[in-house]
């Protein structure tokens, strides 16, 4: 029996219209917004800033990674080294007192990027009373809601549709904030990150999605794991636009993240951003990362260090190589004290297990 066949719904005022003719079915690529300034024009505190930001998040994770090795730190922990572009260039364009960040667990970065203490971090990577979620969420659970920053969360994925949900509650209590959701390249193939897509487009939830693609996963590289390894498209089919951003680079971080955080506060709905990245380290302290080879991760070290690249910056405008030593000695000796502070500090007490397991109130 010949199949008939079916007519494409379209809303009651596009009827009888093509895809082609209906203008909401355009998807309007704020990648050419991006492309005409593709580099944000910093001022010299704000260079300055950037750098010891990113330096800061390089030294911090280094020693993070050192306390493992001597058992100060156990289960799981992710170091975010490489990626420091990423979380410095994006936020540093929030604004900290509406706007929400929630994200993975690979999650240190982004909380030093957000200008929260070393110490009370570092105190949690080692499980101390004095870590900022009392040593009980360690690496990949930290939070904090006095900086509407929502996690750290181990579940692959999870923290889209909880993105989503920030999301609506800005729109809801109408506080004019946004919502940052971070997944990476692994997560981006999650059922849960669709459903998100979906809702977010339909209610135009003030949200960006932003996929931090260090080409790996956990461990399988994007070309043999996904069918479609230009991220930034995914969102197309739910009418996201998507943004196609160096991650490498914290001054073209910081420019897509002025045009895509526009696009979101000006109501238009989400946006969809992926940041190309690559992470030095395996997936985890205990991935030894034999799926590539040390030629591949010094050829990124030597050309494509976020860190290096903003130093030569850096060095072009005038400064010196002895001022930038000296802001490298005061970083190390800021990871030192909080590395001290952990190691200095009790324990929780056992009672501390029955806390916080329950809302009391609202």
């Amino acid at each position: 029996m010949a199949r008939t066949a079916k007519t494409r719904k379209t809303p009651a005022g596009n009827k009888g219209k093509g895809p082609a003719e209906d203008v909401d079915f355009a998807l309007h690529s704020l990648q050419e917004a991006f492309e005409k300034a593709k580099r944000y024009d910093a001022s010299e505190d704000e260079l300055l800033a950037f750098y010891r930001q990113m330096l800061l998040i390089r030294r911090f994770e280094e020693k993070a990674g050192q306390l493992y090795g001597l058992g100060l730190i156990g289960g799981f922990c992710h170091l975010y080294i490489g990626q420091e572009a990423v979380a410095i260039g994006l936020q540093s364009a929030l604004d900290n007192d509406r706007d929400s960040v929630i994200t993975g667990y690979r999650d240190h970065g982004h909380m030093l990027a957000y200008g929260i203490d070393p110490k009370v971090i570092m105190a949690e990577l080692t499980g101390r009373q004095a870590g900022i979620s009392k040593g009980k969420g360690g690496s990949m659970h930290m939070f904090s809601t006095e900086h509407k920053f929502y996690g750290g969360h181990g579940i692959v994925g999870a923290q889209v549709a909880l993105g989503g949900g920030l999301a609506l509650a800005h729109k809801y209590n109408e506080d004019g904030g946004l919502c940052l959701a971070y997944f990476g390249d692994g997560a981006a193939n999650q059922g849960q990150v669709y459903e998100t897509f979906n809702m977010a487009s339909l209610w135009k939830l003030p949200i960006v999605f932003v996929i931090e693609n260090n080409q790996y996963a956990m461990g399988t590289s994007t070309a043999r794991s996904s069918a479609e390894t230009e991220f930034h498209r995914r969102g197309t089919a739910f009418r996201i636009p998507g943004m196609d951003v160096n991650g490498m680079d914290v001054l073209e971080v910081r420019a897509a993240a002025e045009v895509a955080f526009k696009h979101v506060r000006d109501g238009m709905g989400p946006v969809l951003m992926e940041l190309n990245t690559y992470r030095y380290r395996g997936h985890s302290m205990s991935d030894p990362a034999k799926y590539r080879t040390r030629e591949e991760v010094q050829d990124i070290r030597e050309h494509k260090d976020p860190i290096e690249g903003l130093k030569k910056t850096l060095v072009e405008q005038g400064k010196s190589e002895d001022d930038l030593k000296a802001i490298d000695k005061e970083i190390r000796k800021i990871v030192a004290e909080a590395a001290d502070f952990a190691e200095n500090s009790p324990e929780p007490e056992p009672a501390e297990l029955y806390t916080d397991v329950l809302v009391e109130g609202y």
